[in-house]
């Protein structure tokens, strides 16, 4: 089981039908939040999945929990609060990518608190973080000191993906991920994160500093332009984006994150030792399911992903 840690949310995408009235819109509402999406991905792509989250009492926050059942998530490590679900009011660009906007403080998906660490059994081979949770107090917080507690026990896998409208201060965010990195045995990052965090410094310059921690594998994703892998053992190289009639990209980068760590649990490389033994074509055929689970996700509309039967 894969244990994913932070946020659960709804995000909603404007339907506006032309000639409608400025004073009436309408929208679609979708169940989300990254690392939501993530245990999602991993579930339909085979691998058994937990949610470490806060939870609304709320109607929007008794759909997530349902969302979960349907999925067959283990909502073992949720808790429910009785404050409000987060909303992410979601545009969607000319190219795809999404523009988010969040409706979040002193919502449940941030109030886990020291006192809610869970303990973890042997079945947790691994934990992945990410998103604005990493930021936002006091979830920021609780989230690190899983991190710190579970480093070297289980594989961790850390995902910046920079969302400045829910927590704004950069530096915050600079601080926050540099701290993380150090127990990280995976990263995933996109160039867009990287461009947000360090805008005057080359992506491989920021990477190479990363891996000089315990990191083993840095993924490095640039939408239409493919991705890039850095190895600490293999050094690094880059395979092109799998071609696709883009809907949307939301989502997308959540199902590369997914399709990753089902990679290695279906090879039975799931562990710190076992991420240490992977060789360049590994590594390389790793990279490429991720890429093409995400561009699934990139032909439909909304985060959407995949099943394991749809990649084969």
């Amino acid at each position: 089981m894969y244990l994913v840690c932070g946020e659960a949310l709804f995000d909603f995408f404007s339907e506006n039908e032309m000639g409608g009235t400025a004073s009436q819109v309408n929208f679609k509402a979708i169940a989300g939040g990254s690392p939501f999406n993530v245990a999602v991905g991993l579930r339909r792509l085979g691998v058994e999945s937990a949610l470490f989250t806060g939870l609304s009492t709320d109607y929007l926050g008794r759909r997530l929990h349902q969302v979960l059942l349907d999925e067959g998530i283990s909502s073992q490590y949720v808790l429910d609060f009785d404050a409000p679900t987060t909303l992410a009011m979601v545009a969607v660009g000319a190219n795809g990518s999404p523009h988010y906007s969040f409706r979040g403080e002193g919502c449940a998906d941030r109030q886990l608190g020291l006192e809610h660490l869970p303990v973890l059994g042997p079945q947790v081979r691994g934990l992945h973080v990410g998103s604005f949770s990493l930021v936002v107090q006091p979830v920021a917080d609780t989230l690190l000191a899983l991190v710190r507690r579970e480093s070297g026990k289980r594989l961790i896998s850390l995902d910046p993906n920079v969302r400045l409208n829910p927590q704004p201060d950069i530096e915050l965010w600079r601080s926050r991920i540099a701290t993380l990195v150090e127990y990280a045995d995976l990263i995933k990052v996109s160039d867009e994160d990287l461009s947000l965090l360090y805008p005057e410094q080359p992506p491989q310059t920021i990477i190479e500093r990363w891996m000089e921690h315990r990191c083993q594998l840095v993924f490095l994703t640039r939408g239409s332009q493919g991705a890039t892998v850095f190895s600490r053992q293999h050094g690094s190289w880059s395979m092109p984006a799998c071609p696709v009639q883009i809907a949307d990209t939301v989502g997308a980068g959540d199902t590369f994150q997914a399709a990753l760590i089902t990679w290695l649990t279906e090879q039975q490389l799931d562990s710190v030792e076992g991420l240490q033994t992977l060789t360049r074509e590994q590594v390389s055929a790793m990279l490429a399911f991720a890429m093409r689970a995400a561009a699934l996700t990139c032909g439909r509309t909304g985060p959407d992903l995949p099943y394991r039967q749809q990649l084969d």
